[in-house]
């Protein structure tokens, strides 16, 4: 089926299990017109053209060149939120964390972009670029004008506004429309749809809000960790020193941009156990 079809059929899963959410834990859903607005612009920025756009340029480039490319998300946001946000100006910690987790997933995608057999197309790699871009604007603007608003009201508003606009490009680029017709495709679209959306966007956006922008989309990076790791444990795949190194740099470039959020945690834990030293037996 066509890239854009997945993108609908995806969201259109999502929108409806997150309206079905709201409406047994009954959560209130009247919210003024124009915060209505602001999150159609999310469902434009986080879900409509980005989805689209990464789907469509995976039928060009390989998936190791895609995960490198999406981890750029963390670097236009650090750029996008020292402009347009008050409390997530750019520093050279954040900057020096940033770079070394970029180094550590360009390290563990090493393994599957094989030079001479990789498909470098343009029009490919530029369509999951426009996609980093727009998942940093979304995650800025989302801080931004919408930060009093509850994380699931908000991926509501915003998916169902995105399958909407999708399904009307969907009728224009990819007719007639085909559907999967393999049990594993559906599966797989589901997946996507529950875990990789109706689960995620709450979460993201709530660590948006609660994190800022620059931090939140630092998640891009733990991807590739997750996805080497699960190769070693499940497909018995080698665990080589490009997995542990390249897994240590990531993680360490994480904790350097979070450094001010664990480090007063470690020195109570330490102060207290000073303090009161039976808590160290």
């Amino acid at each position: 089926m066509g890239p854009v079809t997945l993108v609908a059929l995806r969201i259109t899963l999502a929108s409806t299990v997150c309206w079905l959410w709201l409406l047994i834990s009954k959560t209130p859903i009247r919210i003024p017109k124009n915060i209505v607005g602001r999150m159609t612009i999310i469902g434009i920025t986080n879900t409509a053209i980005p989805f689209s756009l990464i789907s469509w340029g995976e039928t060009r480039i390989d998936s190791g060149l895609t995960g490198l490319l999406t981890a750029t998300v963390p670097l236009f946001t650090i750029l996008l939120s020292h402009h347009f946000l008050k409390d997530d100006k750019i520093t050279i910690t954040k900057t020096f964390g940033l770079l070394l987790g970029f180094s550590g997933v360009t390290l563990l995608l090493s393994r599957d972009l094989e030079i001479g057999k990789m498909q470098f197309n343009l029009w490919g790699q530029a369509a999951v670029i426009g996609a980093t871009f727009c998942y940093s604007i979304s995650s800025v603007y989302n801080r931004r004008f919408l930060q009093n608003q509850n994380p699931m009201v908000v991926s509501t508003y915003a998916l169902s506004s995105a399958t909407i606009i999708i399904w009307i490009i969907t009728f224009f680029v990819e007719t007639p429309i085909t559907l999967p017709n393999i049990p594993m495709t559906w599966f797989a679209i589901i997946w996507l749809g529950l875990i990789g959306t109706t689960l995620a966007y709450p979460l993201m956006f709530g660590l948006i809000h609660s994190w800022g922008p620059t931090r939140a989309t630092l998640v891009t990076y733990l991807i590739p960790v997750t996805a080497v790791t699960l190769g070693v444990l499940a497909l018995d795949e080698i665990l080589d020193w490009i997995i542990v190194v390249g897994g240590i740099l990531v993680i360490s470039g994480v904790a350097t941009v979070n450094w001010h959020a664990w480090l007063p945690t470690l020195w109570q834990i330490f102060a207290s156990k000073k303090d009161y030293p039976s808590l160290t037996k």
